[in-house]
């Protein structure tokens, strides 16, 4: 699928050109790699036929990847003796998921283009194509970052915000990234899509904060609905959808669900407990076209977190090792 632009993404990232971010360009491959734009997307049209999840578990990938000490694709990294990998992290393990779909890829491009894309680059444009196909919006995806050469467990678990966070430290998390609190409001949406664990919210249905009650902010109809999809412990790792009504849709049924009371997880609702945050919730309710833009600026600024530029970093000829 080629991508469509609006004018305001195109301004966007003249913008960032025009500040120099370590080089990135839309159109680095340009040269080098005309066929990468279709090779990801058609990785992904395939992928998605066998497994509707894909879409959202890659878009948590990138998340996950760029959030811990940015994004160098050392997500993808396996174990090695010489360091323990953020794959395993109790935040990701058997939970991040996608890595096979990103490893197809990445073989599609090599075989195109010896030596030449990044990991890092395929997981961000996977992540836009991702947005995509759920009839979300699309962006230029700034290109040009060089892959990791380590990984750490102990700062994926130390910078991976949990589903139980207080909107106030998840500010701080954002900040010391960089991101503002508009990022976390928007980015936080892309659980329009995807699924989660009963175990990742269980606790807000029987004992939450130790009372022996449910959550009083949560809604009585969410209440039941969860409860007669977690009724035990023996539930928790079954998935539950992050926005029933739409799981396969990028739409604006996210902030519909926290102006009534029925975030699944936590965190999410957290941010209508702030008058500010919550002001934007109405607003990107009601107006798709300034939370598409917004959250397109959003993916850009979390893409170009902690970037590798050349000379340093490296272009992994597999993504699970380094070379």
């Amino acid at each position: 699928m080629a991508p469509k632009f609006s004018i305001f993404s195109i301004a966007l990232f003249f913008f960032l050109a025009h500040l120099g971010s370590c080089s990135l360009d839309p159109r680095y491959y340009a040269k080098t790699c005309p066929r990468l734009h279709k090779i990801v997307a058609s990785g992904l049209r395939k992928a998605v036929k066998t497994d509707p999840r894909i879409p959202a578990s890659l878009l948590r990938l990138h998340f996950s990847d760029c959030f811990v000490n940015g994004c160098d694709a050392s997500i993808l990294l396996d174990d090695t003796k010489d360091f323990k990998g953020e794959k395993n992290a109790p935040p990701n393990w058997n939970s991040a998921r996608g890595y096979e779909v990103i490893d197809r890829m990445k073989y599609r491009v090599e075989k195109a283009c010896l030596s030449t894309v990044s990991c890092a680059d395929i997981l961000t444009l996977a992540a836009r194509e991702s947005v995509i196909i759920v009839s979300g919006p699309s962006w230029a995806v700034p290109l040009g970052r060089r892959d990791g050469k380590t990984a750490s467990e102990k700062a994926a678990n130390e910078q991976l915000p949990p589903p139980t966070e207080p909107l106030a430290t998840l500010y701080r998390r954002f900040a010391a990234k960089g991101l503002n609190a508009t990022d976390l409001v928007v980015l936080s949406a892309s659980h329009s899509i995807g699924f989660t664990k009963c175990s990742s919210f269980s606790y807000r249905l029987y004992n939450y904060n130790n009372t022996g009650k449910p959550d009083p902010f949560m809604s009585p109809e969410l209440l039941k609905q969860l409860r007669s999809a977690c009724p035990n412990a023996s539930a928790t790792e079954k998935l539950y959808p992050l926005d029933p009504g739409s799981p396969y849709k990028f739409d604006l049924s996210y902030f519909n669900n926290l102006l009534s009371n029925s975030a699944v997880v936590e965190s999410d609702q957290a941010i209508m407990s702030n008058r500010l945050s919550a002001s934007w919730v109405v607003e990107y309710a009601r107006n798709k076209e300034k939370f598409f833009d917004d959250f397109a600026a959003s993916m850009v600024r979390l893409g170009n977190l902690g970037v590798i530029a050349s000379p340093n970093g490296e272009i992994r000829r597999k993504c699970g090792s380094v070379n």
